[in-house]
């Protein structure tokens, strides 16, 4: 039995899946909060000043309850914090609390060496090429004829 070829968004999210499976382990084995992988996203999402639910959702690409759970839960471990919008009376921004902004800090040094790790086993030039492949400009999303 033939195995069918792997289209790019497959391989894309294998590949997205084995850096939050390496940088979740690791921020665990390091004794940090376990975080899921929505909540992990949030920081990736959020502003330095602060991100509104809304605009973390649209950036996330998820729902805004789904963002907002993971929001609270976030809020909860005390990694972040909601403040008064000064654009807005209406509207809370999300930011990143002194403990948010320290364990963000050590996720993302994690990722580098995750990273280096990759290089170590695909080669250096391969991570270049795939690091410039998928920061090209790609233009629109096509709309194309189903064959």
């Amino acid at each position: 039995m033939t195995t069918p070829t792997r289209n790019l968004p497959q391989l894309l999210t294998d590949a997205k899946r084995w850096f939050d499976d390496a940088l979740l382990a690791s921020m665990r084995a390091a004794g940090e909060q376990p975080v899921t992988v929505g909540q992990a996203a949030v920081f990736a999402a959020l502003d330095e000043e602060g991100t509104t639910v809304s605009e973390l959702a649209r950036r996330m690409g998820v729902t805004r309850q789904t963002a907002h759970q993971a929001v609270h839960a976030l809020i909860g471990m005390g990694l972040l914090e909601q403040v008064p919008d000064p654009a807005s009376a209406r509207s809370r921004l999300i930011r990143a609390t002194a403990e948010g902004a320290r364990v963000h800090r050590r996720a993302q040094g994690t990722l580098a060496v995750i990273e280096s790790v990759l290089a170590d086993r695909i080669g250096a030039d391969a991570l270049s090429a795939l690091r410039e492949a998928l920061t090209a400009p790609m233009g629109e999303p096509p709309l194309v004829e189903a064959p």
